[in-house]
């Protein structure tokens, strides 16, 4: 028996071949439904969606901050600052988040 349980290295493997087949077949399928020309609602969802997506997650990563009490979200605040500052001056999101996260969980330990 291995770590997964009763699964075999063949049957994991099965899975993980399906999951691939599956997952480049959703990301290939705008492509082939849309060949000719992107529809105009189309166009419009990839360009309201992103923004709308990126306050929704900001309003759920603060829902919990409690301004009262220590550390009344000095790190969430500092963090989230760093954040905006960084995708302002590099405009790379995998840094900004990066090194967001890694500024807001050294605060919590700190603070």
């Amino acid at each position: 028996m291995n770590s997964i349980g009763n699964i075999s290295s063949m049957h994991a493997a099965i899975l993980v071949a399906v999951m691939a087949v599956v997952t480049f077949l959703l990301r290939a399928l705008p492509f082939l439904v849309f060949h000719k020309q992107t529809p105009p609602y189309i166009s419009y969802l990839g360009r309201v969606l992103p923004p709308a997506i990126i306050g929704m997650l900001v309003i759920y990563c603060l829902k919990d901050v409690h301004v009262i009490s220590a550390p009344h979200g000095i790190p969430e605040l500092i963090a989230g600052l760093s954040v905006v500052g960084l995708q302002a001056w590099k405009r790379n999101s995998l840094i900004s988040i990066l090194a967001g996260t890694a500024i807001y969980m050294v605060l919590i330990r700190m603070l």
